[in-house]
């Protein structure tokens, strides 16, 4: 099983930009999480083709289960 938290922002172009966090700690804190975007949206430190980020939009955690197949 893996897990992915995405975090998307808008940037000052008005287009979405998503992080995506491999493995984050479980459980994942809604307030924590919250608080990491207020400080990459404070920061200013990424910055796109689309713009650099100005707000955050949201956040959600992915979990994937992969099932190898065996190849004959």
């Amino acid at each position: 099983m893996k897990e992915t938290l995405q975090l998307s922002f808008l940037t000052s172009l008005n287009k979405t930009v998503h992080l995506q966090i491999q493995n984050p700690k479980t459980p994942i804190d809604p307030v924590a999480v919250n608080k990491a975007m207020d400080a990459i949206v404070s920061a200013d430190i990424f910055s796109y083709a689309t713009g650099r980020i100005v707000k955050k939009v949201a956040a959600k955690a992915d979990t994937t289960n992969a099932t190898p197949i065996a190849m004959s």
